[in-house]
């Protein structure tokens, strides 16, 4: 890591990063924009979280105005668009010609609300979706979803590449959240399906380590599938060729049976189960498990 530049260094080449939520992704940030050279300021509602980091150079701001003072480019980096607001709202008078790149959490429906909000106060708002944890902050092949004004992106693109590999996915503020929940739904719902498993493992004397090849394998093989059933379901074609729903609603009954004797907890094949025979009453027992995505398009009655 390059020695960081001084923050009362004019001269520098590099621009002005204000970051304003200093838990672990904030902090991960701003170490890695101190170490490519970008004066950055840093405020946090508990400022005592800033003491290392203006130990590497950062600026303390001791109130948002003073943060957002420090230059255009402000990272939002908290729990969800509640502290966004919270944040923000005592200090609006400042935020005429900002570009707001807010990284918290949120729905897509509200990331558009945020970015009404914003430019009814003089900024504009890029929504970002960070698709690594704190550690791949800096890192090769992390990468982060962006949406919003395109020329918001454009002009701040290098020194949001210099955190992670950048996506924008077009103007809609509420594109980088859906992208991110859709992603987070697959890994939320993956993982738990691992550790039903382990759980079931674990009632039969199995230890992860003794399951982590297994898991491992049947984990790598998933994008094959993906790649596989894509254009049928981009085609709305769903021909039990290879698979069928009645052969995947008794693979799953086979698995609640084992999750019942094994006294586990079955709350999570019940689920799924239920969504399968909601596709067989539908009439799609011969067709593939992917009939199911017409079924999960609509609302849970």
């Amino acid at each position: 890591m390059t020695e960081p530049t001084d923050p009362y260094d004019t001269h520098t080449s590099r621009p002005a990063v204000t970051v304003i939520g200093l838990g672990p992704m904030g902090r991960a940030m701003t170490r890695t924009l101190l170490g490519h050279g970008h004066p950055v300021t840093v405020w946090n509602r508990t400022p005592s979280k800033a003491d290392d980091l203006v130990a590497h150079g950062a600026v303390r701001a001791t109130t948002v105005h003073d943060a957002l003072a420090a230059g255009e480019l402000v990272i939002l980096s908290l729990t969800d668009y509640d502290a966004v607001y919270a944040t923000l709202t005592p200090a609006t008078a400042a935020l005429p010609g900002h570009t707001l790149v807010n990284l918290s959490s949120d729905t897509p429906d509200r990331a558009r609300e945020a970015a009404r909000w914003a430019a009814a106060h003089g900024a504009r708002h890029l929504t970002g979706g960070v698709q690594v944890p704190p550690s791949g902050i800096g890192q090769p092949g992390s990468s982060t979803f962006y949406s919003g004004p395109e020329d918001a992106y454009q002009a701040h693109r290098n020194t949001l590449a210099t955190l992670t590999d950048t996506d924008y996915r077009g103007a809609d503020p509420g594109l980088a959240a859906l992208y991110y929940q859709m992603q987070m739904d697959i890994f939320w719902t993956s993982m738990l399906a691992y550790l039903h498993a382990l759980a079931l493992g674990d009632a039969h004397g199995i230890t992860p380590e003794e399951f982590l090849p297994y898991a491992s394998s049947t984990m790598a093989s998933l994008p094959g599938f993906a790649a596989f059933y894509t254009p049928r379901i981009s085609a709305g074609h769903h021909p039990g060729d290879v698979d069928t729903l009645a052969m995947g609603t008794a693979s799953v009954r086979h698995i609640l049976r084992t999750t019942h004797d094994a006294g586990v907890n079955s709350a999570l094949p019940t689920a799924v189960l239920d969504h399968f025979a909601h596709g067989i009453t539908a009439g799609h027992a011969r067709d593939s498990f992917t009939s199911l995505v017409e079924h999960l398009k609509h609302r849970t009655p």
